[in-house]
């Protein structure tokens, strides 16, 4: 069920208020997890409601997802046009660590969903200059400061820079509004570390990640500076923690190219190329003047994006794969950012969007080497269409083909994170219970063969014969029925003269033998299967004018009596291809003749190429 080290949490905290209050990992509240209890919160409140399973504690987590999606789309959207918007959006949720951080129950899923939400809230803010929307941004960072301690805080510089740079209201204003803010971050970010500092150590558990049982350890050290500095305790922490525990794949070595690795690449790295390129080039067009509206997006996004992919680069401790879901949202708004101004002016795009474009294939490529064996038809294909578009921006299309231009283009660059989307976590096990699956034996069944021109029999099917499958209840009880009534199967030719009923699928053409399958006669029980052609209904109907038939019947009530393309008719059955067109005393006179004749005489109905020879049940005259 996910990460079984905060489901076990979840499920203790479901079931004691006390260890829900203090996060315990364990419901006699010995020891808590290493993660401020915010997230897990969230998913035992809902294990509460819906019970504990994994659906439970998983759709909250999608569902924050989806919202992170929406704030990214909206915040890029207010200056730089839907289709930025758009863009932006479609890249978020199409990253792979943003899929795989909403369908698992780590704290990271609500973490990003606060910084996202901080970020949106300054954006906001700069276009009013009110104060209530720097104390949201402060009340989102400390939620995520809840949810992941320090992780929260690398989008702090961001914010405050944008806000000191373009200060709606003045500079001495942004610094009071600031205060606000900062203080807002303090208050709700420290509410639960100040409550275990208050609570004696003996009426509350332990806490996980820590040597001396101090909440301010787990604050500076294991959450803190010791993710970027290093630590003791290896991976997972010394409590066992999150994310695999020892001997996992983690981040790899630090450097300048360590997002673009084999264990981050595939996850966040696809656009950043593309994402640098865009916050260089925003800064260029808006030359971050502050009467700009765009300017504050550029520092508060791209500050963002800088300080959080130089920390993960940087960051010397516990590092896991997931955790650069953080730095998806900003690379996902500056391409969507970068995107608008490619559509909105000729001049940018025909500079910008080649540049774009050029780094967002250095970075898919790079991310492709590191990882061979994976979509290796990629590259030739990223070149040619990039580069394509790149020369037809350089060219200085008009808006509508510019936009055609620039949709293709970046389909391709998304079309990589896509295609890794498409890998189902456990195509590994299925791949080794279809091997060890046993093979099923075709089964050799004899069929009704039939030859041209001679009787039908019994025997396997050969390439040249037709097979006969009889529709309704099934093959198995028409032939009981079969050998039961004795019956046997013949063929013979259309009498000159005679006509066929029309009706059905396939109608007016001859029923062929074997075309059972593309001709079905399906009705519902009790009614009329087929007419007469003497009850004016259908073209044979018409045809034979007014002859005062009938409409037969079937043989037993509900009984289908359709099978295998036959009809009833005067008590015999006759193949589907057609019936008895002929007057009543010439039917009557016929009916007799054969009951005269001997039972070993097959008879050939009119309009039919297949029939059954058979002993009629006795029928009640219609004459009136």
């Amino acid at each position: 069920m996910a990460n079984t080290y905060y489901s076990a949490a979840v499920r203790s905290m479901s079931e004691s208020w006390h260890a829900f209050l203090y996060g315990s990992f364990d419901a006699t509240g010995i020891m808590t997890v290493d993660k401020p209890p915010l997230a897990l919160w969230v998913q035992a409140l809902s294990v509460r409601v819906f019970g504990f399973s994994a659906w439970a504690m998983l759709v909250p987590q999608a569902l924050m997802g989806v919202a992170t999606v929406a704030l990214v789309y909206d915040m890029t959207r207010r200056h730089f046009g839907r289709g930025a918007g758009f863009a932006a959006g479609l890249a978020l949720a199409l990253t792979p660590i943003t899929v795989a951080i909403s369908r698992h129950n780590n704290p990271d899923a609500l973490l990003v969903l606060c910084v996202t939400g901080a970020v949106w809230a300054l954006v906001r803010g700069l276009d009013d200059g009110r104060t209530r929307w720097l104390v949201l941004a402060g009340i989102s960072v400390g939620l995520g400061f809840e949810a992941k301690m320090g992780a929260a805080l690398l989008v702090v510089p961001a914010i405050a820079a944008a806000w000191l740079w373009v200060a709606p209201r003045g500079r001495v204003a942004a610094v009071r509004q600031l205060l606000a803010g900062g203080a807002a971050t303090t208050v709700v970010g420290l509410a639960w570390p100040v409550l275990l500092w208050l609570t004696p150590s003996a009426s509350r558990p332990w806490i996980s990640g820590t040597s001396d049982n101090s909440i301010w350890s787990l604050i500076t050290g294991y959450n803190g500076l010791g993710r970027l500095f290093g630590q003791d305790g290896g991976p997972g922490g010394g409590a066992g923690g999150p994310g695999g525990g020892p001997g996992g794949v983690f981040g790899g070595d630090t450097g300048a190219l360590r997002l673009l690795n084999e264990a981050l690449g595939g996850q966040a790295g696809w656009l950043l190329g593309a994402a640098l390129v865009g916050v260089a080039g925003l800064a260029v067009v808006t030359r971050l003047a502050r009467t700009d509206a765009r300017t504050g997006f550029v520092i508060a996004v791209g500050g963002a994006f800088l300080t959080t992919a130089v920390a993960f680069s940087r960051a010397e401790g516990i590092f896991h794969p997931y955790y650069v879901s953080a730095l998806a949202p900003f690379t996902a708004a500056l391409v969507g950012a970068t995107v608008g101004v490619v559509l909105r002016d000729r001049t940018a795009a025909q500079i910008l969007g080649p540049l774009m474009l050029a780094g967002g294939v250095v970075t898919e490529v790079m991310v492709l080497e590191d990882n061979p064996g994976s979509l290796e038809w990629l590259p030739p294909v990223l070149a040619i269409v990039a580069g394509g578009a790149g020369v037809a921006l350089a060219m200085g299309l008009d808006a509508k083909l510019r936009a055609a231009v620039v949709a293709a283009a970046i389909g391709v660059l998304l079309l990589g994170r896509a295609r890794r989307l498409r890998r189902r976590p456990d195509d590994g096990r299925r791949a080794a219970r279809d091997a060890g699956r046993r093979r099923r034996r075709p089964v050799r069944r004899r069929r009704l063969v039939a030859e041209r021109g001679r009787q039908l029999r019994r025997g396997p099917r050969r390439r040249d014969d037709r097979r006969l499958q009889p529709v309704g209840r099934g093959r198995r009880a028409h032939h009981r029925r079969r050998r039961r009534r004795g019956d046997r199967w013949v063929l013979g030719p259309r009498e000159p003269g005679e006509r066929r009923v029309a009706g059905g699928r396939g109608a007016g053409r001859p029923h062929p033998l074997g075309g059972h399958r593309r001709h079905r006669w399906r009705h519902a029980p009790g009614r009329s299967r087929r007419r007469d052609a003497g009850d004016g209904r259908g073209p044979a109907g018409r045809q034979a004018g007014q002859l005062g038939e009938r409409p037969v019947r079937p043989a037993g009530a509900g009984r289908r009596v359709a099978r295998a393309g036959l009809l009833l008719r005067g008590g015999q059955r006759a193949g589907g291809a057609g019936c008895d067109a002929r007057p009543r005393s010439q039917a009557t006179t016929a009916r007799a003749t054969r009951r005269s004749a001997s039972s070993s005489t097959p008879w050939l109905p009119s309009g039919s190429t297949r029939t059954r020879e058979r002993r009629a049940p006795r029928r009640r005259s219609s004459n009136a």
